[in-house]
């Protein structure tokens, strides 16, 4: 019953924060399962593809692929190619998903951008279960998807009107989270680069990345040059070296077990 309650009450404080995720995704689910449908796959494709596959850019391009002829290691390349950002993401959630029993593989399969960018950015309830609270964001996040390109198949054989542009929501998406978090961190012009170094350096890293590599093959090198400066300014942005969310699931490694600790290891 405590387990039922807890679980409850992570998803009561996570559902808020995904909010702006289920606007992108719902959105650009349906343009995506209207594309499959318009191609000429069933329409449960999207939904199929929405529960194993479940990374948007990769679904996109996985349209053309089912098309063409087959060539394997083409779409193996291609692949890591698209998912090479999510190294970045595992390196970035190492501790922040750390003891959380059976949920960390689900977490695992679930990063997204989105999921990413909200699980990171936002901090535990002190009250709330930490694995509960991130499986729900997750869990949340990838029904969104589900649910659009669901709707996307079942309307894509009805809808004639043109829908280019549609997936610029996402674009919109994260600007809203950037700003937010810009917003989070302080609107003081006397300080305004020391309270948003994070930020300036992800706006810098992407720029430069984009006028050296182009527009096609930017997003890994700005991700590698982001990465680094982050790590360099580490000690800067945070001396004792962790978010507290990530302080407290340090504590709780180095601390003793509790039985609480033992009984839901045991349990998982």
């Amino acid at each position: 019953m405590n387990d039922i309650k807890n679980s409850h009450s992570a998803f009561r404080s996570a559902f808020p924060h995904t909010i702006p995720v289920m606007a992108g995704y719902i959105f650009l689910g349906i343009t995506y399962g209207i594309l499959m449908r318009t191609s000429g796959f069933p329409w449960w494709y999207p939904t199929l593809t929405a529960l194993i596959v479940y990374t948007g850019s990769m679904e996109f391009l996985l349209v053309s692929m089912l098309l063409s002829a087959f060539h394997p290691l083409s779409v193996f390349v291609t692949a890591i190619m698209v998912g090479a950002r999510h190294l970045f993401y595992g390196i970035s959630l190492l501790r922040t998903y750390r003891n959380v029993g059976w949920k960390k593989f689900y977490l695992i399969y679930t990063t997204s951008d989105e999921t990413f960018s909200v699980i990171y950015t936002t901090p535990v309830p002190d009250s709330i279960d930490r694995g509960s609270f991130y499986f729900w964001i997750s869990f949340l996040d990838q029904m969104y998807w589900t649910l659009g390109t669901t709707l996307g198949g079942l309307l894509g054989g009805l809808i004639t009107f043109d829908v280019e542009g549609l997936d610029f929501v996402m674009t919109a998406m994260f600007v809203v989270i950037l700003m937010n978090q810009w917003m989070k961190d302080g609107t003081r012009m006397k300080t305004l680069i020391k309270d948003h170094i994070p930020e300036l350096i992800g706006i810098l890293g992407s720029v430069v990345s984009l006028i050296i590599f182009g527009a096609d093959h930017f997003i890994i090198p700005a991700m590698m040059l982001i990465l680094a400066l982050l790590m360099s300014f580490r000690r800067f942005l945070d001396p004792s070296g962790a978010p507290d969310e990530l302080k407290k699931a340090e504590k709780a490694t180095n601390a003793p077990e509790t039985a609480k600790d033992i009984k839901e290891e045991h349990h998982d």
